[in-house]
């Protein structure tokens, strides 16, 4: 493989190291945090211990970084990838760097967003953060899979890093309404975010297989514009390197 290849494999390999066992103890530690407060308000006590409601707190923190790092990652891979395809840094300087920029205001926003206390500054360093995704996300060179877009790995992934952003904003208020409408809210969005993360590994592979390693590139680009995909054709297989 070259380094091309290898750098592609960081967003799957952080993914699977990283985030979807995060999502499984972070679900964990919330079902033990709802059965104790159930049994306390019945029973009066529980025996799982108290600390478990720091723990998810702790790891839900965690995982909307992991989350929003490993989107970066992979919109890093398209963009730049489509930079250096297009030599846009002689082209087009100005909207090089203007990306460039997106990427730390996305990163400083998030960072922000951690130590911000009052309601109005995480208001304001969430919906930052989210429009540099988003809009980082509108840049040419990303495979989005619009026409399928209901099965998308690209949507599901912007869709649950919003979630996940908008949750962390929320948190602080969570412990501060006595109504529970927030520990409502981030329940339902939650649980639509763990239906995005199930989406997220069935399409994660189908998107993996979807994209050619570097030496694949051409020969797979001829199948697309025959349009091998709907009728048969012949394609010559490239000239595979021999290893020395």
């Amino acid at each position: 493989m070259e380094l091309k290849d290898v750098i592609l494999l960081l967003h799957p390999v952080f993914a699977v190291l990283v985030v979807f066992p995060l999502v499984g103890i972070v679900v964990n530690r919330a079902l033990q945090v709802r059965q104790r407060r159930l049994q306390t308000a019945t029973d009066g006590k529980s025996k799982i211990p108290p600390v478990v409601g720091q723990e998810h707190v702790k790891l839900g923190r965690a995982l909307t970084g992991s989350v929003v790092v490993v989107v970066l990652l992979a919109l890093g891979f398209d963009i730049f990838g489509n930079i250096l395809e297009k030599q846009l840094w002689t082209k087009a300087p100005f909207q090089v760097i203007l990306v460039a920029l997106f990427f730390v205001a996305t990163i400083a926003s998030l960072a922000l967003l951690y130590k911000a206390g009052d309601r109005k500054w995480r208001a304001i360093f969430a919906t930052l953060s989210g429009m540099a995704l988003v809009v980082l996300g509108c840049q040419d060179g990303i495979y989005r899979k619009t026409d399928q877009w209901y099965f998308s790995h690209y949507y599901y992934g912007i869709a649950v890093a919003l979630l996940m952003i908008f949750s962390l904003a929320i948190l602080p208020d969570i412990y501060k309404d006595k109504t529970n409408r927030w520990r409502n809210i981030h329940i339902a969005l939650n649980t639509l975010a763990l239906l995005l993360f199930l989406g997220q590994a069935i399409t994660g592979p189908l998107g993996l297989l979807e994209v050619p390693l570097s030496w694949q590139e051409s020969y797979v680009q001829k199948l697309y514009e025959q349009q091998c995909n709907v009728k048969p054709c012949t394609i010559q297989a490239p000239n595979v390197p021999k290893k020395p």
